[in-house]
């Protein structure tokens, strides 16, 4: 608990109704969507504006108490669990969409605006925020911001990161800096803005985001691709990009996805093939109708077995949900779910579903594999019981090998989820010992007391490496 002199002075700050520490009142922000990682604040803290987190700010940084932003809790790799204690600082007073400008393409919002709520206001204006992470319904800006969250999209338009032009800061020490502006170019200067999205809170606390538009597409096409062969869907989807086509969603469902995922949602998906191909092409009417077309010829080229362009938005909405939904239907098999992404070059897709699928074996688990396809960023989920002490030892020895598989294929440890304090200890594998000493220089910079979410991206001890007989 608080020390009774600090919470006086955080109560001068916030008011009573802003501020909580009885049990139930930190026990409901003792965990985030990751299953495993729980531990309780000493306090929960609502600031109204960007004076009183600097305020507050100060007096965590003199005192030496942590501090952990949060926006809704839908972060997966234990990034905004306060495993360290201190003080978790929620946003529901700062969710106010501050100007929506269309002249120079741009929207300032505070970090408690939920994703959807952002989107469905610029698309009302003729407008497009094309970053739509799976938890958009209820994900926030600010945690998106920290996380650099993706989303179906993110192979033709990016993620968060390439969408942030202005930030305002609250920095460890309590200073207040702006970052950017509705600028097409700046280059005055370090690139604070990119240096702090995706640093999970552990640089600074975001206040304020500018974000960047680009027009509404005037149309959308949407297909449905049917393989029996997991090579052939990667090659399929190597063979679109290398026709030049980028489409706007190219997903990605093995079969004991589709299986769930039908029981789930009923909407008539195929429980008889290997994996599907969700594609989505936007764009002009005559190029998304140009580029869908050509899509459907190199699948069929591709030894598809059926290929289904939706007639309707209602049946591409459905197609849509149904992605949407893997984790929720995965979620059904048993009491724990952990999602996980590891990200390989597209080439290298069909290696990677392949692994999965050796080790899921190998360990005995159930593993639903599913993801972006046309970025290579698979999520691995698997369904299991934290109660078994025992499965939960394989599940972890598993997704050790599926990180190290990833890694070796080219790729990366998290394409869109974070590191947090889970993936903390695999983080050396993928940058070395140099590239961890180079992200600690900067934090202890920036943060010298370390309390800003303390204990997530370094790790205490690094995992040895797997030596995996193949």
């Amino acid at each position: 608990m608080l020390a009774n002199e600090v919470k006086e002075k955080l109560l001068e700050i916030v008011t009573a109704e802003n501020f909580a520490d009885s049990k139930t009142e930190r026990l409901v922000y003792s965990y985030d969507a990751t299953p495993n990682y729980q531990s309780l604040p000493d306090a929960v803290v609502s600031p109204r504006n960007t004076k009183e987190i600097s305020e507050i700010v100060k007096i965590c940084n003199e005192y030496k108490i942590p501090i952990v932003p949060r926006g809704s809790g839908t972060n997966l790799c234990a990034g905004t669990t306060p495993t360290s204690g201190g003080i978790v600082l929620l946003f529901k007073h700062m969710n106010n969409i501050l100007e929506l400008d269309e002249e120079n393409l741009t929207i300032t919002v505070q970090p408690g605006v939920i994703t959807l709520d952002l989107i469905n206001a610029v698309e009302e204006k003729g407008l497009f925020y094309p970053p739509d992470p799976s938890s958009m319904k209820i994900s926030t800006i600010g945690g998106n911001i920290n996380e650099n969250s993706g989303g179906l999209r993110g192979l033709k338009y990016g993620v968060t990161r390439d969408y942030v032009i202005a930030l305002e800061v609250v920095l460890p020490n309590g200073d207040i800096i702006r970052t950017g502006g509705k600028l097409a170019k700046d280059v005055a200067g370090y690139d604070l803005t990119r240096l702090m999205v995706g640093s999970e809170g552990t640089l600074g606390i975001i206040t304020e985001a500018t974000l960047k538009l680009i027009p509404m597409p005037e149309a959308r096409k949407t297909m449905l691709v049917h393989y029996q062969n997991l090579d052939a869907a990667a090659k399929s989807v190597s063979k679109i990009i290398a026709n030049k086509i980028i489409p706007a969603t190219l997903e990605f469902l093995d079969q004991p996805t589709l299986k769930v995922v039908e029981d789930f949602a009923r909407i008539g998906l195929p429980t008889d093939v290997e994996a599907v191909l969700l594609i989505e092409q936007d764009g002009p009417v005559e190029v998304a109708q140009r580029d869908i077309d050509k899509i459907a010829e190199i699948c069929r080229q591709e030894q598809a077995v059926s290929v289904n362009i939706a007639t309707s938005e209602a049946e591409a909405d459905a197609l849509r949900t149904a992605r949407r939904a893997a984790l929720s239907a995965v979620a059904r098999l048993k009491p724990t779910t952990i999602l996980e992404d590891a990200t390989v070059p597209r080439s290298e897709i069909a290696k990677m579903v392949m692994a999965i699928n050796e080790i899921t074996k190998k360990y005995q688990l159930t593993i639903c594999t599913f993801g972006h396809a046309g970025d290579g960023n698979l999520h691995p989920t698997c369904a299991t019981d934290a109660r078994n002490h025992e499965e939960m030892e394989r599940v972890e020895q598993a997704f050790a090998e599926i990180f190290e598989k990833a890694i070796e294929l080219g790729g990366t440890i998290t394409g869109e989820h974070g590191v947090g304090e889970m993936k903390a200890p695999y983080l050396e594998w993928k940058l070395k010992k140099e590239g961890i000493a180079a992200m600690k220089a900067i934090k202890t910079a920036l943060d010298p007391n370390n309390i800003m979410n303390p204990g997530k991206v370094f790790a205490k001890e690094t995992r040895k490496r797997v030596v995996v007989a193949r």
